[in-house]
């Protein structure tokens, strides 16, 4: 009986590590159910969603996604809350705002940990050496591999302003 025990749980530990997205979002949907969490079902059914839609696109490998695939999607996912939430900002909508945001909060929890400028800067300057660029003419080469390089783990603007930045010192 022990053993069986014992070997119930690290199976189901072992389950949980290797989990994809999609497993990990329906786990939380059920939890969110349960806990009558109207806020973040709505989030993650909204994730669950465009998991499936990607899913089931043409070209896609028998349903399975790649960590960078179920990357992109909650990124996407994220720019289009931020986007929508700076609308309703401007339209003074703070109803529909604060719903965007709560939307938010929930998808920024799947996503991986983002860098700091700090951090942004620090990765741009190595590839800047890399690459071999010497004035602001060659963003172009520094920002094809700085985006492929830092591609979930920063966001798009950031990583140009500090391409900018980096690139107008070496001038």
């Amino acid at each position: 009986m022990y053993f069986y025990l014992y070997f119930c749980v690290t199976n189901t530990q072992k389950y949980k590590r290797q989990m994809s997205l999609k497993a990990t979002i329906e786990a939380d949907i059920k939890k969110a159910m349960i806990a009558r969490n109207a806020d973040d079902l709505r989030a993650l059914r909204a994730i669950k969603s465009m998991i499936m839609l990607a899913e089931t696109e043409k070209g896609a490998l028998a349903g399975d996604l790649t960590a960078d695939q179920e990357s992109k999607i909650l990124t996407k996912a994220y720019k289009q809350r931020k986007e929508s939430a700076d609308i309703f900002a401007q339209q003074d909508r703070k109803d529909l705002e604060e719903k965007e945001l709560q939307e938010i909060e929930v998808i920024e929890r799947y996503l991986p940990k983002q860098l700091t400028m700090d951090e942004i800067e620090a990765a741009v300057k190595n590839i800047v050496s890399t690459v071999g660029a010497k004035s602001a003419s060659d963003m172009g080469k520094v920002m094809g591999v700085a985006s492929k390089e830092l591609a979930g783990k920063a966001d798009g603007k950031a990583v140009s302003e500090a391409v900018k930045k980096i690139l107008s010192t070496l001038a």
